[in-house]
Protein backbone atom coordinates (compact mmCIF):
# COMPACT_ATOMS: atom_id res chain seq x y z
CA UNK A 1 0.00 0.00 0.00
CA UNK A 2 0.85 3.23 -0.81
CA UNK A 3 -0.14 6.55 1.04
CA UNK A 4 0.00 9.97 -0.31
CA UNK A 5 0.22 12.73 2.46
CA UNK A 6 -0.83 16.56 1.57
CA UNK A 7 -0.59 19.45 4.65
CA UNK A 8 -3.00 22.14 4.01
CA UNK A 9 -3.89 25.48 5.59
CA UNK A 10 -6.81 27.43 3.48
CA UNK A 11 -5.89 26.05 0.44
CA UNK A 12 -8.58 26.03 -1.53
CA UNK A 13 -7.10 28.41 -3.97
CA UNK A 14 -4.50 25.70 -5.09
CA UNK A 15 -5.62 22.40 -3.38
CA UNK A 16 -8.00 21.46 -6.39
CA UNK A 17 -5.38 21.79 -9.01
CA UNK A 18 -2.67 19.67 -6.94
CA UNK A 19 -5.75 16.87 -6.04
CA UNK A 20 -6.33 16.51 -10.06
CA UNK A 21 -2.41 15.62 -10.06
CA UNK A 22 -2.73 13.33 -7.15
CA UNK A 23 -5.39 11.13 -8.14
CA UNK A 24 -4.01 10.74 -11.86
CA UNK A 25 -0.96 9.87 -10.15
CA UNK A 26 -3.22 7.23 -8.01
CA UNK A 27 -5.10 5.70 -10.78
CA UNK A 28 -1.20 4.85 -13.10
CA UNK A 29 -1.53 1.20 -14.10
CA UNK A 30 0.95 0.09 -11.79
CA UNK A 31 -1.59 0.08 -9.13
CA UNK A 32 -4.43 -1.04 -10.82
CA UNK A 33 -4.97 -3.79 -8.17
CA UNK A 34 -4.30 -1.16 -4.79
CA UNK A 35 -5.00 2.44 -5.65
CA UNK A 36 -2.86 4.52 -3.32
CA UNK A 37 -4.41 6.62 -0.32
CA UNK A 38 -4.52 10.24 -0.52
CA UNK A 39 -4.48 11.95 2.14
CA UNK A 40 -5.06 16.13 3.16
CA UNK A 41 -4.10 17.05 6.49
CA UNK A 42 -6.23 20.05 7.19
CA UNK A 43 -4.52 22.08 9.75
CA UNK A 44 -6.49 25.06 10.64
CA UNK A 45 -8.61 25.16 7.95
CA UNK A 46 -11.52 27.47 7.55
CA UNK A 47 -12.04 27.86 4.56
CA UNK A 48 -13.30 25.47 1.03
CA UNK A 49 -10.02 23.23 1.20
CA UNK A 50 -12.15 20.13 3.15
CA UNK A 51 -15.15 20.79 0.66
CA UNK A 52 -12.94 20.22 -2.13
CA UNK A 53 -10.48 17.84 -1.13
CA UNK A 54 -13.55 15.47 -0.51
CA UNK A 55 -14.95 16.29 -3.98
CA UNK A 56 -11.94 14.96 -5.19
CA UNK A 57 -12.13 11.91 -3.27
CA UNK A 58 -9.66 12.39 -1.38
CA UNK A 59 -9.55 11.53 2.22
CA UNK A 60 -9.46 14.01 4.93
CA UNK A 61 -7.32 14.27 9.12
CA UNK A 62 -7.91 17.87 10.89
CA UNK A 63 -6.10 19.12 12.90
CA UNK A 64 -5.09 22.91 14.56
CA UNK A 65 -1.26 22.29 14.16
CA UNK A 66 -0.44 25.70 12.73
CA UNK A 67 2.55 23.53 12.25
CA UNK A 68 3.72 21.52 8.79
CA UNK A 69 5.98 19.36 10.42
CA UNK A 70 2.95 18.09 12.77
CA UNK A 71 1.01 18.32 9.94
CA UNK A 72 3.27 15.57 7.70
CA UNK A 73 3.90 13.61 10.96
CA UNK A 74 0.12 13.05 11.85
CA UNK A 75 -0.82 12.27 8.24
CA UNK A 76 1.85 10.03 7.94
CA UNK A 77 1.15 8.26 11.38
CA UNK A 78 -2.69 8.09 10.28
CA UNK A 79 -1.80 6.06 6.86
CA UNK A 80 1.29 3.94 9.02
CA UNK A 81 -1.50 2.41 11.20
CA UNK A 82 -3.13 1.29 8.09
CA UNK A 83 -0.52 -0.50 6.76
CA UNK A 84 0.97 1.37 4.38
CA UNK A 85 5.00 0.63 2.76
CA UNK A 86 5.66 3.88 1.16
CA UNK A 87 4.64 7.30 1.83
CA UNK A 88 4.55 9.99 -0.36
CA UNK A 89 4.37 13.95 0.14
CA UNK A 90 3.39 16.91 -1.58
CA UNK A 91 2.01 20.08 -1.09
CA UNK A 92 -1.43 21.60 -1.76
CA UNK A 93 -0.22 24.60 -4.44
CA UNK A 94 2.08 21.61 -6.45
CA UNK A 95 1.15 19.57 -9.26
CA UNK A 96 2.92 16.01 -9.85
CA UNK A 97 3.28 14.47 -12.91
CA UNK A 98 1.16 10.78 -13.47
CA UNK A 99 4.27 8.60 -13.19
CA UNK A 100 5.00 10.39 -10.07
CA UNK A 101 4.42 7.63 -7.45
CA UNK A 102 5.48 4.77 -9.54
CA UNK A 103 8.89 6.42 -10.11
CA UNK A 104 9.25 6.66 -6.99
CA UNK A 105 9.24 3.19 -5.87
CA UNK A 106 11.23 2.38 -9.48
CA UNK A 107 14.00 3.89 -7.38
CA UNK A 108 14.29 0.77 -4.97
CA UNK A 109 15.94 3.18 -2.67
CA UNK A 110 14.66 4.04 1.15
CA UNK A 111 13.98 7.77 0.47
CA UNK A 112 13.53 9.30 -2.66
CA UNK A 113 14.17 13.34 -2.48
CA UNK A 114 13.42 14.95 -6.04
CA UNK A 115 13.12 18.84 -7.64
CA UNK A 116 10.61 21.11 -8.09
CA UNK A 117 10.26 23.40 -11.51
CA UNK A 118 8.70 27.05 -10.65
CA UNK A 119 4.62 27.29 -12.24
CA UNK A 120 5.69 30.75 -13.60
CA UNK A 121 7.85 33.30 -13.27
CA UNK A 122 5.98 36.27 -14.23
CA UNK A 123 5.99 37.85 -10.72
CA UNK A 124 9.68 38.13 -10.23
CA UNK A 125 10.99 38.65 -13.91
CA UNK A 126 13.68 37.01 -15.96
CA UNK A 127 16.51 37.99 -13.48
CA UNK A 128 14.99 36.41 -10.63
CA UNK A 129 14.81 33.41 -12.95
CA UNK A 130 18.30 33.36 -14.62
CA UNK A 131 20.26 33.83 -10.59
CA UNK A 132 17.29 30.85 -8.94
CA UNK A 133 18.28 28.60 -12.53
CA UNK A 134 21.97 29.56 -11.85
CA UNK A 135 21.76 28.26 -8.11
CA UNK A 136 19.29 25.39 -8.91
CA UNK A 137 21.08 22.04 -9.54
CA UNK A 138 19.10 20.18 -12.11
CA UNK A 139 20.97 16.85 -12.09
CA UNK A 140 21.03 13.96 -10.72
CA UNK A 141 22.75 13.52 -7.24
CA UNK A 142 21.35 17.27 -6.60
CA UNK A 143 21.15 18.16 -3.30
CA UNK A 144 17.99 19.84 -2.80
CA UNK A 145 15.37 18.81 -0.26
CA UNK A 146 11.49 19.39 -0.73
CA UNK A 147 8.33 18.52 1.55
CA UNK A 148 6.57 18.98 -2.09
CA UNK A 149 8.56 16.19 -3.60
CA UNK A 150 9.35 13.88 -1.40
CA UNK A 151 9.08 9.79 -0.83
CA UNK A 152 10.56 7.45 1.99
CA UNK A 153 9.52 3.87 3.00
CA UNK A 154 7.40 3.32 6.14
CA UNK A 155 10.25 1.33 7.90
CA UNK A 156 13.24 4.11 6.91
CA UNK A 157 10.53 6.63 8.10
CA UNK A 158 10.06 5.03 11.48
CA UNK A 159 13.80 4.20 11.68
CA UNK A 160 14.61 7.40 11.35
CA UNK A 161 11.88 8.82 13.73
CA UNK A 162 9.87 10.40 11.55
CA UNK A 163 8.93 14.44 10.80
CA UNK A 164 10.02 16.30 13.70
CA UNK A 165 7.42 19.21 15.24
CA UNK A 166 9.22 21.91 13.44
CA UNK A 167 7.61 25.27 11.64
CA UNK A 168 9.78 24.78 8.82
CA UNK A 169 12.69 22.65 7.63
CA UNK A 170 10.75 19.77 9.08
CA UNK A 171 11.22 17.97 5.58
CA UNK A 172 15.25 18.46 5.87
CA UNK A 173 15.38 17.66 9.23
CA UNK A 174 13.85 14.14 8.46
CA UNK A 175 16.54 13.57 5.16
CA UNK A 176 19.29 14.32 7.56
CA UNK A 177 17.82 11.86 10.06
CA UNK A 178 17.42 9.33 7.35
CA UNK A 179 21.08 10.02 6.42
CA UNK A 180 22.24 9.25 10.26
CA UNK A 181 20.42 5.97 9.75
CA UNK A 182 22.72 4.73 6.69
CA UNK A 183 19.21 5.58 4.11
CA UNK A 184 19.88 4.74 0.84
CA UNK A 185 18.50 7.99 -0.58
CA UNK A 186 17.96 8.74 -4.40
CA UNK A 187 18.41 12.24 -5.30
CA UNK A 188 16.93 12.52 -8.66
CA UNK A 189 16.24 14.98 -11.24
CA UNK A 190 13.99 13.06 -13.37
CA UNK A 191 10.74 13.05 -11.48
CA UNK A 192 10.22 16.95 -10.89
CA UNK A 193 7.00 18.38 -10.19
CA UNK A 194 5.74 21.76 -10.50
CA UNK A 195 5.21 23.86 -7.66
CA UNK A 196 3.95 27.44 -7.17
CA UNK A 197 6.04 31.03 -6.96
CA UNK A 198 2.73 32.36 -4.88
CA UNK A 199 3.09 35.56 -2.92
CA UNK A 200 0.81 34.46 -0.38
CA UNK A 201 3.07 31.63 1.10
CA UNK A 202 2.19 30.00 4.44
CA UNK A 203 5.32 29.36 5.95
CA UNK A 204 7.92 31.21 7.10
CA UNK A 205 11.65 29.75 5.75
CA UNK A 206 9.66 27.65 3.21
CA UNK A 207 10.15 27.88 -0.80
CA UNK A 208 8.25 30.67 -1.02
CA UNK A 209 10.06 33.22 1.15
CA UNK A 210 13.46 32.05 -0.43
CA UNK A 211 11.88 33.09 -4.04
CA UNK A 212 10.88 36.71 -2.28
CA UNK A 213 14.55 36.77 -0.65
CA UNK A 214 15.98 35.85 -4.04
CA UNK A 215 14.32 38.73 -5.20
CA UNK A 216 15.37 41.30 -2.72
CA UNK A 217 18.86 40.21 -2.94
CA UNK A 218 18.74 41.25 -6.27
CA UNK A 219 17.09 44.29 -6.13
CA UNK A 220 13.83 43.18 -8.43
CA UNK A 221 11.05 44.34 -6.60
CA UNK A 222 10.28 46.38 -2.95
CA UNK A 223 7.11 44.80 -1.69
CA UNK A 224 8.02 41.01 -2.48
CA UNK A 225 8.06 40.49 1.30
CA UNK A 226 4.75 39.22 3.01
CA UNK A 227 4.13 37.98 6.68
CA UNK A 228 3.05 34.79 5.77
CA UNK A 229 5.12 31.64 4.58
CA UNK A 230 4.73 28.14 2.49
CA UNK A 231 4.77 24.37 3.19
CA UNK A 232 7.77 23.77 1.50
CA UNK A 233 11.33 23.23 2.17
CA UNK A 234 14.57 25.66 0.36
CA UNK A 235 17.38 24.41 -1.02
CA UNK A 236 19.18 21.96 1.05
CA UNK A 237 23.24 23.15 0.25
CA UNK A 238 25.49 20.51 -0.38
Amino acid sequence: MIGVVIPAHNEEKYIGQCLLSVMAAARHRSFDAKPPMVLVVLDNCDDGTEEIALAHGASILKASFNNVGKARAAGAESLLTLGVKWLAFTDADTRVPEDWLARQLDFNADAVCGIVEVDSWHRYGDRVRDHYMGLYQFSEGHRHVHGANLGVSAQAYRRAGGFQPLASHEDVQLVTDLESTGARIAWTASNPVVTSARDDFKCREGFGEYLSNLAISLCVTQDVVTTNGHIDSPILEP
